[in-house]
């Protein structure tokens, strides 16, 4: 009789768990809003105007929340690798895996350099926006 009601104990638990939605979770706010192609449109730091660093084509991400990946094009090189991230949290300290084609200018550089900065994230309406702490330091709007 303690084996069948320890069982049901278990069972009802493990199907609760799989049927709880926690923070971060798809379709629960921020993280659900963070999938698809976004296209940079403005970036902090550089000298050179926006139009400068990137004069051919932008840099675009596209995130693939059911599958934690994140991939895209830097304007030069393509790249991709895990996605982490919750519901206002991101983190690409964890590189990507990318192409190493020979690219013109500084407009590379400066947006895997401001990448790694990125810690935050928010987005409203069609635009997203990727902050160091509460300044925001990339904006991407929805392709």
């Amino acid at each position: 009789m303690k084996r069948l009601m320890l069982l049901a104990i278990v069972i009802t638990g493990t199907f609760s768990a799989c049927t709880t939605m926690k923070p971060g979770a798809i379709g629960n706010g921020g993280l659900s809003q963070l999938g698809g192609t976004w296209e940079l449109n403005y970036i902090s730091g550089p000298r050179i105007a926006f139009n400068g660093l990137y004069p051919a084509k932008k840099p675009v991400m596209t995130f693939d929340i059911n599958g934690k990946k994140v991939s895209g094009n830097t304007s030069c090189n393509s790249f991709s690798g895990a996605l982490t991230a919750d519901d206002t949290t991101i983190n690409f300290s964890n590189g990507f895996a990318m192409t190493k084609m020979a690219c013109p200018g500084e407009g590379e550089a400066t947006f895997l350099e401001m990448l790694k900065k990125v810690s935050t994230y928010s987005v409203s309406d069609s635009t997203l926006n990727f902050m160091m702490g509460d300044i925001a330091i990339m904006r991407f709007n929805k392709k």
